[in-house]
């Protein structure tokens, strides 16, 4: 169920003690160690920074992975253009799963179109004090903006990646969480040692594509490219495609910028895997959190709540039902 604006309205008004800068008043989610957090994908609906803030206090959340469509729009970007850039329209369809990468006339192309190059001259031009601000309205409500979630498509311009790493920094992250290609992973990985930030690429279940995040060797090929290249590891989707969410882990546990939490089938056949409420699905939330707990591993764990929001609830409701069962396979 999408919020209505008096929804938000009574959401915000709720949580104005927070948001006050009464920090000790705010939400704790960190239980025996293992910090849980949110990206703000899960509130879909809910754009507005002081909404989204308020969302986070309501769900009992102190840890955010915060979309940058929703900062950007914030900051004044131009109408539709917030939060990364994708592939060229003109580009050419996949098959079976597999899309060549944009060719040089391609990427020129979706470069030059006149919506872009407004969003990188509004880009490069905007001062970060704008995002410092942004950011010290999260630090005054105790929630900590841990990472900047901006994706990247294959035409974004260096300057606008480097202007990235320079957004997360001005809005005090600590990193950046992308969903991209690997021809970016690539080109970013110099960008992100010369800030010396991790940049965690997100995984989805294509695992037919090499030059998307999905299959081991995709991942392996990724990391490969700097040390600051790391993994936002989504238990949901290595689970859906068939992946040993917890052996991944184990064994890049120091290149993992973050955890995504969502319950998903298998892909088995022609099935499609589907997002399911907690417990529904065949995702080992429970095991991967209590190795979290066991192993002391410092990264966060972000719920991604991907499920239909059921009739009679809503995403903030559905957010901190996520807490409340990390707080119990956590105890």
């Amino acid at each position: 169920m999408l919020h209505t604006r008096r929804d938000i309205g009574k959401l915000a008004l709720g949580a104005l003690p927070a948001m006050a800068g009464l920090a000790a008043t705010a939400p704790n989610s960190s239980f025996n160690g293992v910090q849980i957090g949110a990206i703000t994908y899960s509130y879909r609906g809910i754009d507005k920074i002081d909404d989204i803030i308020a969302a986070l206090v309501t769900s009992g959340v102190n840890e955010v992975e915060l979309m940058s469509a929703s900062v950007e729009s914030e900051a004044g970007a131009p109408t539709g253009r917030g939060g990364g850039q994708g592939r060229a329209p003109a580009g050419p369809p996949a098959v079976n799963g597999i899309r060549p990468p944009m060719s040089d006339e391609q990427l020129a192309n979706a470069r030059n179109q006149p919506r872009a190059l407004e969003l990188k001259q509004w880009r490069l031009g905007l001062p970060m004090s704008t995002y410092q601000a942004i950011g010290k309205r999260f630090n005054d409500a105790g929630i900590d903006l841990r990472l900047l979630c901006f994706n990247m498509g294959e035409a974004i311009t260096d300057e606008e990646l480097d202007y990235a790493f320079r957004m997360a920094k001005a809005l005090g992250a600590k990193g950046i969480t992308t969903s991209t290609q690997i021809t970016v992973a690539r080109r970013v990985a110099p960008i992100a040692e010369s800030h010396k930030m991790p940049i965690g690429f997100h995984g989805h279940d294509n695992v037919a594509d090499p030059n998307e995040t999905g299959s081991l060797e995709s991942y392996a090929k990724a990391l490969s490219f700097g040390k600051y290249n790391f993994v936002n590891a989504d238990i949901g989707y290595f689970t859906a495609a068939g992946y040993d969410a917890i052996a991944f882990i184990k064994e890049h546990a120091d290149r993992i910028t973050n955890l995504h939490l969502k319950d998903r089938t298998r892909t088995r056949g022609a099935a499609v895997s589907q997002n399911l409420p907690w417990g529904q699905g065949e995702t080992p939330v429970k095991e991967v959190l209590q190795l979290m707990r066991k192993e002391k591993y410092p990264f966060p764990a972000n719920i991604e709540m991907s499920y239909s929001v059921p009739q009679g609830s809503d995403s903030v409701t559905e957010v901190g039902k996520c807490v409340k069962l990390c707080r119990e396979y956590l105890a």
